[in-house]
């Protein structure tokens, strides 16, 4: 069982940047893939990076360049730091752990319960 609580959301201009980050509570933290997702009003929960136990990451394709995954093992967090945000970034961002660091939402067996981020133009 993983239970896990983001934060560092909020509101903030276009351009700006902002760093979420995610706690993990349980032992075998280090052995998921550590994901983020994020959800617009009126959309379907979207895919937005993903880093494996081991280090590696892959990110979608509209924020590639722009945001970085990380984890620490060590303190059981896994950090999202968004860089250049647009107003298309605004959205409730989910954490999420799972045995596989791939981009699909149903492969993810814990969720956080979302931080809100919104950018204005």
């Amino acid at each position: 069982q993983v239970q896990l609580v983001e934060s560092g959301g909020g509101l903030v201009q276009a351009g700006d940047s902002l760093r979420l980050s995610c706690a993990a509570s349980g032992r075998t933290f280090g052995s998921y893939a550590m994901g983020w997702f994020r959800q617009a009003p009126g959309k379907e929960r979207q895919f937005v990076a993903v880093v494996s136990w081991s280090g590696g990451n892959t990110y979608a394709v509209s924020v590639k360049g722009r945001f970085t995954i990380s984890r620490d093992n060590a303190k059981n967090t896994v950090d999202l730091q968004m860089n250049s945000l647009k107003p298309e970034d605004t959205a409730v961002y989910y954490c999420a752990a799972g045995r596989y660091a791939i981009p699909v939402r149903t492969a993810y067996d814990y969720w956080g319960q979302g931080t809100q981020v919104t950018v204005s133009s």
